[in-house]
């Protein structure tokens, strides 16, 4: 069930952190002035401080109300694409609780429209996602809570279940957007040739990624 989200938690954490959460009338409204991408389902959100999932939920759902457009007729693609569209999502958090409420909201949207079980791979596989996806860190440091580089993982889906992973860290993705934006040019060399991923993995099913966290799951 999803969790609701209170615009303040406390006036402490308001006077300590600036922590005031977006109305949702408002994260519509935002989201609604790059409708076209929020409604592409590969395309990438990173939310730098995503509280408890105000922005990010809302782009989940948007996106998976595509896929339904898209591939609701077919069950094998509508969950390879569902998953797809929850990996598209990123965010930092530096509060402990809400990163793990955003990443509990996420999955609860997630499961509750592909009407998943705890046991299922599928859950699992978000839930593993999510854990990379959703950072707890600083992102004004580009560290996270126990001071290494913050990265993430950039997934793919390669067609007939499988998915593709490479990891790139934050610094680097940021030099990246700065690099296209100066020398639009040679955008293409500076991604394939000069930034390149920490790490790639290979080919991986939904079952693969599920066996990765499934000690984590319940």
């Amino acid at each position: 069930m999803h969790r609701p989200m209170n615009l303040v938690k406390s006036k402490q954490r308001v006077a300590d952190h600036g922590e005031v959460f977006t109305p949702v009338w408002m994260v519509e409204a935002m989201l609604d002035l790059v409708k076209g991408e929020t409604e592409r389902i590969d395309s990438r959100f990173l939310e730098p401080a995503c509280g408890s999932g105000h922005f990010l939920t809302q782009v989940l759902r948007r996106k998976l109300a595509a896929v339904e457009l898209k591939f609701g007729k077919s069950g094998f693609e509508k969950q390879h694409y569902s998953l797809l569209a929850l990996m598209c999502t990123y965010g930092i958090e530096l509060l402990t609780d809400n990163i793990d409420e955003c990443r509990a909201n996420m999955l609860d949207i997630f499961a509750a429209y592909l009407n998943l079980e705890e046991s299922d791979d599928l859950y699992c596989a978000a839930f593993y996602v999510l854990s990379q996806n959703l950072v707890h860190g600083d992102a004004l440091k580009m560290r996270t809570w126990d001071d290494q580089p913050i990265t993430f993982a950039e997934w793919g889906y390669l067609g007939k279940g499988k998915f593709q992973r490479r990891d790139f860290r934050l610094e680097m993705l940021t030099q990246m957007s700065t690099y296209m934006e100066k020398n639009p040019l040679f955008a293409c060399l500076g991604k394939h040739e000069i930034f390149k991923p920490i790490r790639t993995y290979p080919p991986m099913s939904v079952s693969e990624i599920a066996s990765v966290a499934q000690k984590d799951c319940v």
